[in-house]
């Protein structure tokens, strides 16, 4: 290179710098100076590095992806084979499978081709070699293919521990902690844990790069319990987890750049910024009120944790923060629908539509197409509406893979064929589930909602032995982990199978402590039904004055469902329930306010299987 193009290079360069640094900053001025310098026929090494530098300004600024990706491909061509240039090379085999992703094209053959030969290219550099390495895994877990995730994050463990990098050896263990909680291979999830555990406490010795290594760590096992149905045994994780992200929140701990440049290159990696931390701690605490039955709880989370997503969508537009919105939507119009609060459900499931159909390529229209029909199911339930709730979880079993998720919405569709007298359709469903159960069920919610529907059945065929014998499977699985909403459920069902029986003092029993519990929820279904034995109860004790109280909270509570039902049917969202295949029909409709049931005998979800596998 002669020293006038030396010269020139280094003026282009210094000028592309001076444009990008401007206030405010003059991009395509910047740009045009970089493609200069390339039109003067640089040496490889400098036209590969422009190249990147164009592509790395055209994604941060523009929207011209495609013209960002044929600079980055072309930068990647030339830095491929060139030694001793790690720097731009890997960044640019990093932005380009990035990009392929974003764009959707071919995302996941061409991003695999380059991480993996990047990969292949990054052995002596173990900083980059562990950076790629949990990329390509994040990539195959996008696309759902965990087994292959799960194998390279095995081998980023193994090449930590030769290389004795503590740190990045957690990242790799807790990430693939997450990968083995989706596919809910749960004997492995404890051993792993424990192992993150004392390393975390033994070898992470920078405070604050700990402090963020453990709620990685909590969020997981939190998640952990929740998936297998232990609300109980998950409150002490919760709570050390909720104390941990109020440290990192505080307003004297560094900020997330200050802490990843603490440390060494190893241990620059950050699973997620506080922010994106926050809003997770909130979805967890979501999920716990729900499956635990604290309602007002679970309204009051999600409000804050969508308030605060919308905070961050105003900053950088990130794919992550739609995840935990739909998931936190999902959520709240379960509530929704277990306070009889029917109308309000079925706009934010309009609104939930709205934001999967507005998600970076629209991904969450595809991968969020089952709950949706799912929570269409559970709404048509609630209003009656058993052809249409057959049909919405059909489509929910044949659009997911998730056994769980699978297994719920079966359930669900249990008491629709138990409903409508469909036995043949009944005892197949109920068979298949019982097969399921026993080889593969470890979520004791769904468990316990198994024996609430054989119960159910049995009342229905006024087998009130079996029923008995079931619904008090139910409950010991219920009280032993404080699933207050099954509980419910299943004491003012044995209520009624006393009833039936003439027990009216073990009727009594049952039913006081149901509507009690019922109360608390709020579940107005169970009330409802309660305070029909309730009314019936006391007309047998001939106590006239207890019979009319109760007789005049049944109406009550009638009257606001029926009122709330004839709003439902009047409103345009309520159409929705008419999409059963495809990509969901696009609405005009927000969120009417911020943001499974047992409505006489109607499955209501316990777990968190809508949870996925997030960005890191």
């Amino acid at each position: 290179m002669s020293s006038s193009q030396d010269s020139c290079y280094i003026s282009l360069l210094g000028l592309a710098e001076h444009f990008r640094t401007s206030n405010p900053p003059e991009i395509k001025k910047s740009i045009q100076c970089l493609q200069a310098l390339n039109s003067l026929n640089p040496p490889q090494k400098v036209e590969a590095r422009t190249n990147l530098q164009i592509g790395q300004l055209l994604m941060a600024y523009t929207s011209n992806y495609d013209l960002a990706r044929i600079h980055l491909e072309q930068a990647w061509t030339l830095a491929e084979n060139i030694v001793a240039f790690d720097d731009v090379k890997f960044v640019t085999a990093s932005l380009l499978a990035q990009l392929y992703q974003q764009q959707d094209i071919g995302s996941l053959s061409k991003s695999n081709k380059v991480l993996r030969k990047a990969i292949e290219l990054s052995q002596t550099n173990v900083y980059w070699h562990c950076r790629l390495l949990l990329q390509l895994a994040q990539l195959h877990a996008t696309n759902k293919q965990y087994a292959l995730a799960a194998e390279l994050l095995s081998v980023g463990i193994d090449v930590s521990e030769e290389y004795n990098a503590a740190f990045m050896k957690i990242v790799f263990m807790l990430s693939k902690t997450m990968v083995l909680i989706v596919i809910r291979k749960t004997n492995e999830v404890m051993t792993i844990l424990s192992q993150a555990g004392t390393i975390i406490e033994t070898q992470i010795h920078n405070t604050h790069q700990k402090e963020y290594l453990k709620v990685f760590y909590l969020v997981l096992q939190v998640c952990y319990y929740l998936v297998i149905g232990q609300v109980k045994t998950v409150k002490p994780y919760l709570k050390l987890l909720q104390q941990s992200i109020q440290v990192i929140m505080a307003p004297n701990f560094p900020s997330d750049e200050a802490v990843v440049n603490s440390g060494n290159s190893m241990e620059n990696i950050m699973w997620l910024p506080k922010e994106q931390l926050y809003v997770l701690v909130y979805l967890v605490t979501v999920s716990h009120s729900m499956m635990a039955g604290y309602m007002d709880k679970a309204q009051k989370y999600t409000e804050k944790a969508l308030s605060q997503i919308d905070k961050l969508k105003q900053g950088k537009n990130q794919s992550i923060l739609y995840v935990f919105q739909i998931i936190l939507m999902e959520n709240i119009i379960m509530c929704r629908l277990v306070m009889g609060n029917k109308f309000i459900a079925i706009q934010e499931i309009s609104y939930a539509r709205d934001v999967c159909l507005q998600s970076p390529n629209r991904r969450l229209a595809v991968t969020h197409s089952a709950q949706l029909h799912c929570l269409l199911g559970l709404y048509s339930m609630s209003i009656s509406l058993f052809e249409h709730a057959e049909r919405q979880f059909i489509s929910c079993i044949e659009e997911t893979q998730d056994r769980e998720l699978k297994l719920f919405a079966n359930l669900n569709l249990a008491i629709v064929y138990l409903r409508t007298k469909r036995e043949q359709q009944l005892s197949a469903i109920l068979e298949a589930i019982s097969v399921e159960s026993a080889q593969s069920l470890h979520n004791q919610a769904l468990l316990g909602s198994f024996y609430y529907i054989q119960g159910l059945n049995s009342f229905y065929k006024s087998s009130f032995h079996d029923a008995k014998r079931f619904l008090r499977e139910t409950l010991k699985m219920a009280n032993s982990e404080d699933l207050n909403r099954l509980t419910a459920c299943t004491l003012v069902l044995l209520s009624h199978v006393f009833l039936s029986i003439g027990n009216s003092k073990e009727s009594m029993n049952m039913v006081t402590p149901a509507m009690q519990v019922a109360s608390k929820i709020p579940d107005i279904h169970v009330q409802l039904w309660g305070s029909a034995i309730l009314k019936d109860l006391h007309r047998m004790s001939r106590d006239t004055t207890l019979e009319t109280e109760a007789y005049n909270n049944h109406l009550a509570f009638s009257q606001t469902l029926l009122a709330d039902h004839y709003k439902c049917t009047k409103s345009s969202e309520h159409n929705l329930i008419n999409w059963f295949t495809g990509i969901p029909p696009p609405g005009t409709t927000g969120p009417g306010t911020s943001s499974p049931s047992v409505a006489s005998g109607t499955v209501m979800d316990m777990s968190t299987s809508t949870s996925i596998y997030n960005n890191q």
